[in-house]
């Protein structure tokens, strides 16, 4: 299903001599360059009454636009009474803390019980805006924070502060190994070459950034503080397995689970124990879309991490860190 929306504006004097496109994303700034773009490639919009599709028209000023264009409607997806760890709400978006085991968006496999579905249940209007105000997302099993936009504006201003990599987010991660230093992970992520349900870095891939620094080191493990440049899809997870630090209980990429040597029955427990990765959007900042306030939150650890740090400490204080 799609929503119709109409738009009529006359040209202002001082665009004369520019394109079509880029007076339309001047004149009506709520919607993106891209999405301007497909609707005058769609034959959605007119100037004074004549179909134009060539996005490089040059306009004289004074001309009336019209666009009768279709925006996706996602009311097809049913809204469900799911709970939502809501951080912050105001008219244009909200800052939700996902918990693991909630899908973000509808999928083969997941047609139901997911953060849309809660979402169309908790702000019915957000049916309005394309993927129901869902900009990015975390995986199944990521735990952490994410940003909605209810509106159309907020939506079109947030997804571009993200391509611009105005958004900065941190995440906290467990990963296999004892790292001795942080850096940067600088390589492309795309779709594997044979697995195609998994990301792998590939020469083919899109650019993916991801800083890493050192929080705790154990005996084999290290805590560690990520902030992303970029978001492709399993970034962090591919970044830290193609460096050799997979993060603990990774059902895709890890592996094998990688106790250290004579690792006390305790902690086994809780690493065999531990089936998600060990990976929480910790931090998020940005600066408001419509007022432009710089706004900053923080979501705990959660408990299942808090757990695994502990067992690791308290490895490490009966072991010492020379017994790897």
């Amino acid at each position: 299903m799609t929503k119709q929306i109409k738009l009529t504006e006359i040209v202002p004097d001082h665009l004369y001599g520019k394109r079509l496109d880029q007076v339309l994303a001047e004149m009506f700034p709520d919607y993106s360059r891209s999405r301007i773009k497909e609707w005058i490639l769609a034959d959605w919009v007119n100037i004074n009454g004549r179909l134009c599709n060539v996005p490089r028209e040059k306009l004289l000023g004074g001309e009336n636009i019209e666009i009768n264009a279709e925006l996706p409607d996602d009311e097809r997806f049913e809204a469900e009474p799911i709970d939502l760890n809501i951080v912050y709400e105001d008219d244009h978006i909200l800052v939700i803390n996902k918990p693991a085991g909630l899908v973000v968006h509808p999928g083969a496999g997941n047609h139901d019980g997911t953060l849309l579905n809660a979402l169309l249940h908790h702000c019915p209007g957000i049916s309005e805006v394309p993927r129901a105000g869902i900009i990015h997302r975390l995986d199944k099993d990521t735990t952490g924070l994410m940003v909605v936009a209810k509106t159309i504006p907020a939506q079109t201003h947030l997804v571009e502060m993200m391509q611009a990599r105005e958004i900065t987010r941190e995440y906290e991660a467990i990963a296999h190994g004892a790292m001795t230093a942080g850096g940067m992970v600088d390589e492309p992520i795309g779709r594997h070459p044979t697995k195609r349900t998994h990301m792998a870095v590939t020469s083919s891939g899109k650019p993916a950034v991801t800083h890493y620094r050192v929080m705790e080191k154990f005996r084999n493990h290290t805590r560690l503080r990520l902030r992303l440049e970029t978001g492709r899809t399993h970034q962090i997870r591919v970044h830290m397995t193609y460096i050799n630090y997979p993060l603990v209980g990774d059902p895709v990429y890890a592996g094998r689970p990688r106790p250290p040597r004579k690792a006390d029955e305790s902690l086994l427990v809780v690493l065999r124990a531990f089936k998600r990765q060990a990976l929480h959007a910790a931090m998020l900042r940005l600066a408001h879309p419509i007022t432009g306030e710089l706004l900053e939150w923080h979501a705990p650890v959660p408990d299942d991490m808090v757990g695994l740090t502990q067992a690791l400490r308290e490895d490490t204080a009966i072991h010492g860190m020379d017994n790897q």
